[in-house]
């Protein structure tokens, strides 16, 4: 089940990331890029409320997911480098999210 769980919102938050990377790259004239984000960002939507847990756990374990998703993708499309503070802080929501996951 914890297995199930990670990959459903793994692959969520690819999509809702992907999705905003995608309007954000349409924005500079790319009609067609901002329509494949709004897709992306709706089948994230359905898709993250389709894993099965409690709202507030699975809200709680997506963020810290989504935060590291968000620093892969931010590397790959944007060549942005996380800084000594991105990388405390996310470690404090990614140590949150394995504590709400694995202590309930």
């Amino acid at each position: 089940m914890v297995l199930k769980t990670l990959f459903i919102l793994a692959a969520a938050a690819i999509l809702e990331v992907g999705g905003d990377a995608l309007v954000r790259i349409g924005l500079s004239g790319r009609a067609v890029a901002i329509a494949a984000g709004g897709i992306t960002l709706f089948a994230y939507g359905i898709l993250v409320n389709k894993s099965g847990l409690d709202f507030n756990r699975l809200m709680g374990v997506y963020i810290a997911i989504f935060f590291v998703v968000s620093q892969v993708i931010s590397f790959l499309m944007f060549k942005q480098i996380p800084d000594d503070r991105i990388l405390l802080g996310g470690g404090f929501i990614v140590a949150g999210g394995l504590l709400i996951m694995l202590m309930t």
